[in-house]
This record gives structure tokens, C-alpha cells and sequence, in this order.
């Protein structure tokens, strides 16, 4: 699954964003400016960045420029307020690839996320396949080897997580967050519930396993 960095100093339009990208499929990181946005992309494999132009300490301008010094091969959709032709001609010359007018519906940046990263090549993966055991998140399905096996929604996403990124640590925060929301109420201990459940599920399951890491969180590790 291709990841996204949203750099943005208005919190609301972040998680807007973040949502939007999330429930389509993509993994998210989160930046409130564009010295943040610098060190997140420094420490992270981001395939696109959606950036806004008025931020504090870095502003948009700045912060295209500079990834487009470390990175001609990374997709930038810039967001503006006001669309006016000569920021979407600077942000042009600057190497931004493409422009998104505030307020936006989610469709249209789904769509323009998606076409951005085909032009340069990074697929959005729907499917995660794990030794015999098959991820469908188009249909929400999950098959090992012949066998079909019918999950509930929660579990599904939960492993879908942890199954595209083996031997990625992910916290209950993490997880709740990109799983359940943001706004979730509930104890973080649902997703040791939810990860019981799966191991009970796959228990005969020689493909991976779900390991607990003690102080931190959980991750999946592939079986060799």
C-alpha cells in the first residue's frame, strides 16, 4: 500500500485528508508544517505527499522545492485556498505535479492521488497474498488456498495492516487510530481482543504468525 504524507497546519483538514486516503486503501503520516514534513519524509518510505501552501516555520512553496531537490521521482499534490492562477503557476515551476482547491470532495482527490501515482508508477496495492493465506480488500475476502473464510470487518482491516507491511511494529494506538478512527471512545484493549481472534482463526496457520512486542505493540512476521 502506497503511504501518503499530508503536511498541513490546519489539524481538521489533515485528518480530513488522512481519512479520506485511509478508507481508500492508503497508509497515511501526518505533518503540521514543513519542517516537520522534512523529517517525516526523512525517516519514512513516502510515495506521495499532499502539501499545503500557507504553513508556519516551512511553507508549501519551500517545502516543494526541497522535496523535489532530494526527489524528482516523488509525486506532490499541492492544496490552496484560493486556487488563483499564479500559485498554481509557481507551484509548477517549483515541480509540484498537480493542484487541489479548497473545499474538495473526497472523490476527486481519491482520483487524483490515484492518477499521480500511476503516472509515476507506484501501484496501489488491493491484495496481499501470505504464503496460501489471500487478502482481497476490493471484496473483503480472505482465502487459504481453496478455502474461504468469512471475516468480520474490524479483523479484516486489522489484519490487512499488519499483513502489508510484515515485521512492521504497529502500537494499539496506531492501530486504533487507522482501524477505528480517531474519535473511537473505546478501550485500547479491543485490539487485543481483535488479535486474539485472529490467532485463534489462523491457528492452524503455518503462513505467518502475529507476535506481541512487549512495551510497544504488535507485528506480523511472515513464516519462512
Amino acid at each position: 500500500m502506497p503511504t501518503i504524507l499530508v503536511a498541513d497546519d490546519d489539524v481538521n483538514i489533515r485528518e480530513l485528508v488522512c481519512l479520506f486516503l485511509r478508507n481508500d486503501g492508503f497508509e497515511t503520516v501526518e505533518a503540521s508544517d514543513g519542517k516537520e514534513a522534512l523529517a517525516v519524509y526523512a525517516s519514512t518510505q513516502v510515495d506521495l505527499v499532499v502539501l499545503d501552501i500557507m504553513m508556519p516555520l516551512m511553507d508549501g512553496w519551500e517545502l516543494c522545492k526541497e522535496l523535489r531537490r532530494r526527489n524528482s521521482d516523488l509525486p506532490l499534490l499541492m492544496l490552496t485556498a484560493r486556487g488563483e492562477t499564479w500559485e498554481k503557476v509557481k507551484g509548477f515551476q517549483l515541480g509540484t505535479d498537480d493542484y487541489l482547491t479548497k473545499p474538495f470532495d473526497p472523490l476527486e482527490l481519491t482520483v487524483r492521488v490515484r492518477a499521480l501515482l500511476k503516472r509515476y508508477g507506484v501501484g496501489s496495492m488491493q491484495t496481499i497474498q501470505i504464503g496460501n493465506v489471500m487478502l482481497d480488500r476490493q471484496t473483503y475476502k480472505v482465502t487459504k488456498g481453496i478455502e474461504s473464510l468469512a471475516l468480520p470487518l474490524k479483523e479484516f482491516e486489522l489484519l490487512y495492516k499488519l499483513a502489508g507491511k510484515p515485521g512492521q511494529i504497529y502500537t494499539r494506538e496506531q492501530l486504533i487510530d487507522q482501524i477505528w478512527g480517531m474519535d473511537y471512545e473505546g478501550d485500547e484493549r479491543t485490539v487485543d481482543v481483535h488479535i486474539k481472534r485472529l490467532r485463534e482463526r489462523f491457528a492452524e496457520t503455518p503462513d505467518f504468525r502475529i507476535d506481541t512486542v512487549r512495551g510497544l505493540g504488535y507485528r506480523l512476521e511472515a513464516t519462512p
